[in-house]
């Protein structure tokens, strides 16, 4: 039998967990034992404690002396300050753009989001990476590693609540329209139009997905709706 890398083994128990996580089989103030885990994946307790303690750093569980590790409620304060701070530094990004003396390299987002509607992609999960890649992509091509560095942090910490925005169908296609009309500002070196645009539609994003994470949880499970409202 081949020997799997414990470092490996937690990777991997640390990936099934937060894809646990962000589709919804593990729902806000669910609990659960490092024993129970290491059964159900069929690992040693070490691998799956070294996920866990990785998973309650970037603030998904947390883990309390009587019951064991739960799942944390969503702090909708704390996440619209963080979607706050991400306007910010896109706004930021989008004004280097349209003021940079060359033209920025905005090819690869150009490409997917200027496509005509037949080429529009339909899958919400494929959606959601190709969303972030745009918001990413128009801070990274601003040029400032520094500003890329804390929107990538950002995105990882909201990404649990945002993939959400594209449960959805209407929110897939407008999403299109919008990010089509943000890239057409930017190149004709609009920069209030471009500011405006972005502005509205990640303030849009934010009170959509705050209003399916409530739904989505009370259809997954009653009473959870209740946990996420106290926390």
């Amino acid at each position: 039998m081949k020997l799997v890398p414990k470092n490996n083994l937690a990777a991997t128990v640390y990936a099934k967990l937060k894809t646990d996580i962000f589709d919804f089989h593990l729902l806000p103030g669910d609990r659960f034992t490092e024993t129970g885990i290491a059964g159900q994946l069929g690992v040693s307790r070490t691998p799956v404690r070294e996920a866990l303690y990785k998973l309650e750093r970037e603030g998904y569980i947390e883990v309390s002396s009587r019951n064991g590790w739960s799942v944390k409620p969503f702090d909708f304060e704390s996440i619209e300050n963080l979607y706050d701070v991400r306007i910010i530094l896109e706004l930021a990004a989008v004004r280097k753009l349209c003021e940079a003396q060359g033209k920025p390299d905005l090819d690869p987002l150009m490409e997917v989001w200027l496509a005509p509607p037949e080429k529009r992609v339909k899958d919400p999960h494929r959606m959601c990476e190709l969303d972030e890649q745009f918001h990413a992509g128009l801070v990274a091509a601003a040029g400032n590693p520094e500003m890329a560095r804390i929107h990538h942090g950002i995105t990882e910490r909201i990404r649990i609540i945002r993939r959400l925005d594209f449960t959805q169908a209407d929110r897939i296609d407008m999403t299109y329209d919008e990010h089509a009309q943000i890239l057409r500002s930017i190149i004709k070196r609009k920069p209030e139009q471009a500011r405006l645009l972005l502005r509205t539609h990640i303030e849009s994003s934010k009170a959509v997905v705050r209003q399916i994470t409530l739904h989505k949880l009370h259809t997954a499970r009653p009473g959870a709706v209740r946990q996420a409202q106290a926390s």
